[in-house]
């Protein structure tokens, strides 16, 4: 974003669940499948039979849950952000933005849904993140298809409501702080007016050194294919398939990363009847260490749809 950099995080993540039987730990370390068919609960259930691994360096999950306290969830290291700080308004993050419903539009029926809410007064305010833990991610192809919203599901349109996916340090303070942004402003913010789509590149949070491109009044409504590409010293940012934006340079990656989905608030333009904000992840692909084209994401994930595969993590743990 081409405005000041939102208020360093003070992270304090809560795991949603421990760890469960020591052989469904196992498969999921080694990144095994888990198969297409679901409880009625929604929740995932082991395969009845062995299956493949999956292709090396590869994360790749459709968000197959019954809730935010889906012990498969945290297995396959996922985490709800309850903890305080900010951006947006700070200590409002609530894990009851975050559902995994049926969607008819979605590929594979089902999404991570991040439904954020306010009245305009803090106390009203719940704002959802989802990050993963444990699973370094540095050089490589990040993908996620994300639907973005221009106006609240339900209630008065006009909040300043920030849609983000974006890899990021561990910590705002590491020498090696690393960023990579896409945050969609469907209303603007920061004294600029929307819709603008923010894609930065940060060297630095505290304070601000970062490079940015937005694409402004474009309402992106709907369903994206949103990728970052890092290789080869170059970040390349790229929306269903056309490039937005490439930083290098210092502009890069220096350290691994947890990727991060997030719906949060500028601020609190105005008080009222509560808003509600959706923001849905239909699935998140990582591949390691190489370009893969738009088109080939769309085969590659197209093809674990067909096989039944949910849940994909062979990224060497460190």
């Amino acid at each position: 974003m081409s405005q000041p950099r939102r208020t360093p995080r003070r992270r304090a993540w809560t795991a949603l669940t421990l760890p469960v039987l020591l052989c469904v730990l196992a498969a999921c370390s080694a990144g095994g499948t888990l198969a297409g068919s679901a409880a009625p609960s929604g929740a995932r259930t082991p395969s009845a039979s062995p299956t493949p691994s999956g292709p090396p360096g590869t994360l790749f999950d459709d968000f197959r849950y019954s809730g935010p306290d889906d012990p498969s969830l945290g297995d396959h290291g996922w985490e709800v952000r309850t903890g305080g700080g900010g951006p947006g308004i700070k200590d409002t993050w609530s894990s009851a933005g975050a559902s995994f419903p049926s969607d008819p539009t979605a590929q594979g029926g089902r999404v991570l849904q991040l439904q954020s809410s306010t009245d305009g007064t803090k106390q009203g305010t719940r704002q959802v993140e989802v990050q993963t833990t444990g699973t370094p991610l540095f050089t490589g192809t990040f993908a996620a298809r994300v639907h973005l919203s221009d106006k609240p599901a339900a209630g008065r349109n006009g909040d300043h409501v920030v849609e983000t996916f974006f890899p990021i340090s561990a910590a705002d303070s590491s020498a090696n702080y690393s960023e990579l942004d896409y945050e969609y402003l469907p209303n603007g913010g920061w004294g600029a007016p929307g819709p603008q789509l923010d894609t930065t590149s940060w060297f630095k949070a505290d304070p601000p050194d970062r490079v940015t491109r937005a694409l402004k009044k474009q309402r992106l409504e709907g369903w994206h294919i949103m990728m970052i590409t890092f290789m080869n010293g170059k970040v390349t940012y790229s929306l269903d398939g056309k490039n937005l934006f490439t930083s290098s340079g210092k502009y890069v990656p220096r350290e691994k990363m947890d990727m991060h989905f997030s719906n949060w608030f500028i601020d609190l333009p105005f008080t009222g009847d509560s808003r509600t904000w959706n923001m849905k992840v239909n699935w998140f692909y990582y591949k390691a260490g190489e370009s893969v084209s738009h088109a080939d994401v769309q085969k590659t994930v197209a093809g674990f749809y067909s096989a039944g595969t949910n849940f994909i993590n062979t990224v060497p743990k460190s």
